[in-house]
C-alpha cells in the first residue's frame, strides 16, 4: 500500500483504499455459503453437526457453514499443539521469527479480505473493520521486533563475588507449552492474531477457539499462519459454541496458558476454573468495562462532542473501551448536549460495507434484545434526548440495527 493503514489515519483515507476494499467485498460475495473445517495438526476437519453463520447485518445472509467442535477435538488439537511444541519450541528463535513474520505479511497482503469479513460478519463500517484486520500483523511483528531486540529473553547477568571461584549466571526465559487463545466477536482478527502472535513467537504453540459469531474472519486469519509455512500442529483451529469447545479448552490439564477476551461472567469463570487445577498456570484476561468521560469547564467543546461520539457509537458501543456515560461541567452542558443531539442524529446507520455509514447493526439477536431492554429501562429513569428504539426501515428490518442513544 502507498500508505499506513492504522486506526489513526482511517478517518481521512485515500480513494485507493475504497477501491480495495470494494474488490475484496465482491470476492468474498462471490463465496457466500461455503462450507469451512477448522484444522488440527495441519489437516481439515469436518463434522456432522455443522454451525451456519449469518450476517447480522441481513440475517438471510449466509456467510459460512462452519464445524460444531466438540470436546474430543479440543483433546486432539491440544494433543497436536503438545507434540508440535517439541520442535517449534526448540526452534532457533530467528527461524521463528522469520516463519511469523511472513504471516505478518500474509495478513497484511489480505487485509482488506479480512476486513470485508469483518464487515459482514461483525458489522464494523469498512474504516473500523480496516483498523482491526491491520493491526492483527502490527501485533505480531511488535512481539517478533521485542523478542529480537532482546535477543531471544537471555540475559547474563552479574558474576558473584566468590573469591577462587568464577560463577557466570544466565536469565533464560522459556515457553511455556500449549497456549489457548479465546478471542471475542467485536476484534475477532486483531485479539485473535495478537495473543496467538506472541504466545509463538516465544516458542509456544496455539489452539484457537474463535467466538461463535465470527468463525469466518477468524479461519481467514488462520490460513495466514498456515500459508505461511508454519509446521503441523503449530497453530490449530476449533470453532464451535462456547460452552462445549471453548469449556472443553478451559478444562484441558494440557493447555499450559490461556488468553481470553470477552465479558467479565465468562471471564472469571476461566480464572476460577484454572486455578482449581492441580499446578498454577497463566491466565490472561482483557474482560469488559464501564467507561466514564469527564467533560471540564475548559474542555475543548467541539472536540469533545467529536470524541465521545467516536467512542460511544463506534462498533455501536460493543467495546471496552466505548463511552457509556459523560460527566460534564454545568458550565459547558448545553453546548455539549446540543452538540451531541446535533451530531447523533446526522450519523449513519445502515449497511456497514457502504462508505458513507457510521453505524452497522449489533452482532446478534440477543444483543438486539438486549438494547431494547436497556432503552425500556432508561426510559423509566431518564429523558431520551435522541435515539431510544430499533430500526427497522427498509433493509434494515433484515438485520439488528438500533438507533444512537443519548438519555439525560
Amino acid at each position: 500500500m502507498s500508505f499506513r493503514l492504522t486506526y489513526a489515519t482511517m478517518y481521512d483515507p485515500p480513494e485507493e483504499l475504497h477501491l480495495n476494499f470494494e474488490a475484496a467485498l465482491q470476492r468474498l460475495k462471490g463465496n457466500l455459503g461455503k462450507e469451512y473445517p477448522f484444522y488440527i495438526d495441519g489437516k481439515a476437519r469436518y463434522r456432522q453437526q455443522k454451525l451456519e453463520s449469518y450476517s447480522p447485518i441481513d440475517t438471510e445472509m449466509l456467510l459460512g457453514v462452519f464445524q460444531e467442535g466438540t470436546a474430543e477435538d479440543i483433546d486432539d488439537a491440544v494433543t497436536a499443539a503438545k507434540r508440535a511444541f517439541q520442535t517449534w519450541g526448540r526452534m532457533p528463535w530467528q527461524e521463528r521469527l522469520d516463519l511469523l513474520r511472513k504471516a505478518a505479511d500474509l495478513m497484511e497482503e489480505r487485509v482488506y479480505d479480512l476486513a470485508a469479513a469483518l464487515c459482514l460478519e461483525v458489522g464494523k463500517n469498512r474504516m473500523e473493520a480496516l483498523g482491526d484486520a491491520a493491526e492483527a500483523p502490527d501485533l505480531l511483528r511488535y512481539a517478533a521486533d521485542q523478542f529480537e531486540e532482546n535477543g531471544g529473553y537471555v540475559r547474563k547477568m552479574g558474576q558473584d563475588p566468590l573469591q577462587g571461584y568464577t560463577a557466570i549466571n544466565y536469565s533464560v526465559l522459556r515457553p511455556y507449552g500449549v497456549w489457548g487463545v479465546i478471542s471475542p466477536f467485536n476484534f475477532p482478527v486483531a485479539l485473535t492474531g495478537g495473543p496467538a502472535g506472541a504466545a509463538l513467537v516465544a516458542g509456544n504453540t496455539v489452539v484457537l477457539k474463535p467466538a461463535e459469531d465470527t468463525p469466518l474472519s477468524t479461519s481467514l486469519l488462520y490460513e495466514c499462519f498456515r500459508d505461511a509455512g508454519l509446521p503441523d500442529g503449530v497453530v490449530n483451529i476449533v470453532t464451535g459454541h462456547g460452552e462445549v469447545s471453548g469449556q472443553a479448552l478451559v478444562d484441558n490439564h494440557n493447555v499450559d496458558g490461556y488468553t481470553f477476551t470477552g465479558s467479565y461472567a465468562v471471564g472469571m469463570h476461566i480464572l476460577r476454573t484454572v486455578a482449581k487445577g492441580s499446578y498454577p498456570r497463566p491466565v490472561v484476561l482483557e474482560m469488559g468495562g464501564k467507561n466514564p468521560t469527564i467533560v471540564a469547564a475548559s474542555a475543548d467543546v467541539e472536540r469533545a462532542v467529536a470524541g465521545i461520539l467516536r467512542s460511544a457509537f463506534g462498533l455501536q458501543g460493543q467495546k471496552c473501551s466505548a463511552t457509556s456515560r459523560v460527566y460534564v461541567h454545568e458550565s459547558v452542558y448545553d453546548n455539549l448536549t446540543q452538540g451531541l443531539v446535533e451530531k447523533s442524529k446526522a450519523l449513519i446507520v445502515g449497511d456497514p460495507t457502504r462508505k458513507d455509514v457510521f453505524m452497522g447493526p449489533v452482532i446478534n439477536q440477543r444483543a438486539y434484545e438486549n438494547y431494547k431492554q436497556h432503552t425500556a429501562d432508561l426510559g423509566d429513569s431518564g429523558t431520551f434526548l435522541t435515539g431510544g428504539g430499533v430500526l427497522t426501515e427498509g433493509a434494515m428490518a433484515r438485520g439488528y440495527f438500533c438507533a444512537p442513544t443519548l438519555v439525560e
